[in-house]
């Protein structure tokens, strides 16, 4: 896009209606793009949403980093012998550096 111009933002309903008139006509990628003037590969990543997720899948945001979330948290059980094995190999290091 050349500079000074914004993106273009698409509304979920038109994602929809160019995709299933995709389907419908049996439009490759690229005439699809021609035709509604979109940008390359626009409508295949379109199509891969409506594929993958149906139609609410347009309707979620997808812009910035995606999170990584916390870790999952480990059984108590697991927590509490990990816990342990640590206290006693810090005893056994200080005992041996002694």
């Amino acid at each position: 896009m050349p500079k000074g111009q914004p993106n273009k933002k698409y509304t979920p309903e038109f994602k929809i209606m160019v995709v299933e008139t995709m389907h419908k006509e049996g439009l490759s990628y690229r005439e699809t793009d021609r035709r509604f003037e979109l940008p390359a590969n626009r409508t295949a990543n379109w199509e891969h949403i409506y594929l993958e997720e149906g139609k609410e899948g347009f309707y979620i945001e997808r812009r910035g980093r995606k999170s990584t979330g916390r870790p999952p948290k480990l059984e108590k059980k697991v927590e509490e012998d990990l816990i342990a094995e640590v206290q006693r190999l810090r005893a056994e290091n200080a005992y041996l550096k002694n």
